[in-house]
């Protein structure tokens, strides 16, 4: 009876869930674990799946534009510049948009979408409290990290989550307080202040910083009428410039802007500001010499090898990246790229403009990318992408879920 069971696509839908979960909960601590997971994954809802109706699903952009983008890529190995190796390595960060659609696909019929969020978030927290940890006993790190305060992966990554999860819990401890239930909004406002002092006293990212601005003007035009807009950026002011006065790493992680923008060109390890400078420019350049269709996939390197001069270490230095998610794609894919990466973003933030707590964690996802993506190529990048790849797809079949059950068709 369990092999039959098994055979049946019904008994599988509550082990894809199970995967899903185990997916967001691992993700914060691991790259080994949610890639194996996700094969699994895909095992488990391939036959669940029903073609015709999610071939329906496919003319909707959500679903269409990540295979867009894929196929792009596949196509730009055709003209590209790069070493073979360099082009198929490059369709991988592109290669995981495609999971978007049967996420959405799965969570529109799935009734586990929430327990995914809580699953990510309970992983945040227990991460936080373990940065504190490490932070004041090194020893207990799980990886060799650079940073302090850093048990596995690094600041970035762990910044970006924090960031997401207080943003997430802001809504529903505002619904709660509006409720008068208040041990559910002070449980909510204790992890939002666990994960705020932990990136203002432990590990910061600059890029989750400028995060955190955009979310909260997002939150305060979405969520709040002017006076309590009002006394939120007043609140926020006043956390600021708290923080500011009690936190000696945060200003320091604040004036090394300038530092680095002044002697990035003599000094490359302090060259954080003047790198990105340096990138932009050069793929601004190598954008303009094929502007329509890009140099094609896996290209970059070769570009930044063209451009490399001999006036100063930074000047020389070759990288596969140029730290903005737009001229990623302009050097690749040319203006051809560009609109159908911007397109997939409007497409999947139209998804997420309703109202309710699934909507809020989805618009909190697509926004935060876009911010993060002006500085670094986040969408491509291992953990923020994977981050946006199960937040659009989770978030998003919660809310057409709820379309359907409204009877709204979405």
């Amino acid at each position: 009876m369990g092999w039959r069971s098994w055979r049946n696509p019904a008994a599988l839908l509550p082990a894809a869930d199970v995967l899903v979960i185990l997916i967001a909960a691992s993700l914060p601590w691991s790259t080994t674990a949610p890639s194996i997971l996700v094969g699994l994954w895909l095992l488990a809802v391939t036959p669940t799946i029903a073609w015709r109706d999610y071939a329906r699903q496919l003319a909707r952009p959500a679903f269409a534009l990540p295979f867009a983008l894929l196929l792009l890529a596949l196509l730009g190995t055709l003209w590209s510049e790069g070493a073979w190796a360099d082009r198929l390595h490059a369709i991988k960060p592109v290669a995981k948009l495609v999971l978007i659609p049967p996420l959405l696909y799965h969570f529109s019929r799935s009734e586990r979408g929430l327990h995914v969020c809580i699953a990510f978030l309970a992983s945040c927290a227990l991460l936080a409290v373990f940065s504190w940890i490490v932070l004041l006993n090194p020893t207990w790190k799980i990886t060799a990290t650079a940073s302090s305060g850093v048990p596995v992966k690094n600041y970035i990554d762990q910044s970006q989550e924090f960031t997401l999860c207080t943003f997430a819990l802001a809504l529903p401890a505002l619904t709660f307080w509006r409720d008068r239930r208040a041990v559910a909004a002070l449980v909510c406002l204790a992890l939002i202040l666990l994960f705020v002092t932990n990136m203002v006293f432990v590990a910061a990212a600059r890029t989750a910083l400028f995060c955190i601005v955009v979310l909260l003007a997002l939150f305060a035009w979405k969520q709040l009428n002017r006076r309590a807009a009002l006394i939120l950026l007043a609140g926020a002011v006043t956390a600021s410039l708290l923080a500011w006065t009690t936190s000696p790493y945060l200003r320091q992680r604040i004036t090394d802007i300038a530092v680095e923008y002044r002697h990035g060109h003599e000094d490359i390890s302090r060259a954080s500001t003047a790198q990105r400078l340096t990138y932009w420019r050069k793929a601004l350049y190598a954008f303009t010499e094929a502007p329509l269709i890009g140099h094609g996939t896996g290209s970059i390197k070769r570009q930044f090898e063209r451009a490399a001069t001999s006036e100063s270490s930074l000047a020389a230095e070759v990288v596969s990246n140029p730290h903005n998610q737009t001229l990623n794609v302009a050097m690749q894919w040319g203006l051809l790229g560009v609109v159908l990466l911007y397109a997939m973003w409007i497409a999947h933030l139209r998804l997420f403009l309703g109202e309710g707590l699934a909507a809020w964690i989805g618009l909190a996802v697509v926004v935060q990318n876009i911010a993060s993506s002006l500085i670094n190529s986040h969408l491509f990048d291992f953990h923020e992408g994977w981050m946006y790849v199960l937040g659009v797809g989770v978030a998003g079949g919660m809310v057409l879920k709820a379309h359907a059950e409204q009877g709204t068709g979405g």
